[in-house]
């Protein structure tokens, strides 16, 4: 049987949607698998590691009979690969085995029986579903993504809260020396719902969204999330746990206030970084009256100085930064202008677009 028969571009999109989440090595093998599934015509491609599960429908051509089977994903992937992008290349079954050819070449591929691939359980019930454009999304975890903790013990951390309410989408990531707050309008109203977004269901989807206008539906249910768009579906189990009260983090009315170009601070703390090590990222920030110094040094003794000249006339303030924290900040961010608020060298720093409140990032400052 013919599973299908496409040009090696359009079956490479279809198995590279949905083969993100597949490890490489794992303790059940079939995992390393994609299900593919011919009904009615149509290819379904199914893949899971157990608490993400993508599936994509596509016609790709072949014959119309119903088959099921799993084969190994990255596997097939790196073949189609090394295949000119308009090849026509076909699968075909054969004694529990599937046979791929492009051309001239032709690949013998082992399978594990679909009945062995274990399909995430979907709950039971969620919540209203609502769109936003895709676009929008990616653009708000584009915006707090680089703030989620990595390893945390607080598990609760390794991931972003996302809170509907109202016709408000706000998402939120801290791993407890920064916080990023981004904020959008929906179309619609939506009962309050608020969930916390594994990190790794977070990268997928930055990966697999698109800027275009198309829409993405949102389900959430008590510890899973659904997500539909471009005839893909996208099942997630959610981190359970108390995110932390993020209002009480973002500080309110610190009275030094300066608005300066975005790329010029970003490049003078790109270059202070240089003279900062593995160990310690650690930069200085001296505000006085119409400027503004970033200093770095390091335990060789070298040390990089820039001066930026600002509008600025409050007190005199030194404050120390992770160097890091800032650049991800405003590499993140594409406006011409950032507002940065102080209270003092010991004190959270904000950082802002002028006139926009869709956007917060609080910075905690570093002993230096």
């Amino acid at each position: 049987m013919i599973v299908f028969q496409s040009t090696q571009d359009k079956v490479l999109a279809a198995l590279q949607s949905v083969a993100g989440i597949v490890e490489r090595r794992h303790t059940l093998p079939v995992l390393a698998n994609v299900l593919i599934r011919k009904n009615a015509g149509e290819v379904q491609l199914t893949t899971s590691d157990l608490e993400i599960q993508i599936q994509t429908q596509v016609d790709l051509g072949g014959d119309d009979a119903a088959f099921a089977t799993t084969v190994g994903a990255r596997k097939l992937i790196d073949i189609l690969r090394t295949l000119p992008s308009d090849q026509l290349v076909s699968l075909e079954s054969a004694q529990n085995k599937l046979i791929l050819k492009g051309g001239k070449s032709k690949f013998t591929l082992q399978t594990l029986p679909a009945e062995d691939f274990p399909l995430v359980q979907e709950a039971p019930s969620f919540g209203p579903a609502f769109s936003v454009p895709q676009k929008t999304l990616k653009s708000l975890l584009n915006q707090v993504s680089f703030s989620m903790a990595v390893h945390d013990i607080r598990y609760y951390l390794n991931g972003i809260l996302f809170v509907a309410e109202g016709t408000k989408l706000s998402l939120v990531a801290t791993d407890g020396h920064r916080l990023a707050f981004a904020s959008a309008e929906l179309d619609v109203e939506v009962p309050r719902q608020e969930v916390i977004l594994p990190r790794k269901t977070v990268l997928e989807l930055q990966r697999l969204l698109s800027d275009k206008d198309g829409a993405i539906e949102l389900q959430f249910a008590a510890n899973q999330a659904r997500f539909r768009f471009e005839g893909m579906e996208f099942v997630t189990k959610l981190v359970e746990g108390k995110f932390p009260d993020y209002n009480r983090v973002i500080p309110r009315n610190h009275p030094n206030i300066l608005i300066l170009g975005r790329t010029a601070l970003l490049a003078a703390l790109q270059r202070a970084a240089i003279m900062t090590s593995e160990k310690f990222k650690g930069v200085r920030l001296n505000l006085e009256r119409g400027s503004l110094r970033v200093a770095a040094n390091n335990a060789d003794q070298e040390e990089a100085v820039d001066e930026l000249d600002i509008e600025y006339d409050g007190p005199a303030i030194e404050i120390g930064f992770n160097v890091s924290y800032l650049i991800d900040a405003l590499a993140n961010m594409s406006q011409d202008m950032v507002r940065l608020e102080l209270n003092d060298g010991n004190s959270s720093a904000l950082l802002t677009v002028p006139d926009n409140e869709d956007f917060k990032y609080v910075v905690m400052p570093m002993r230096i």
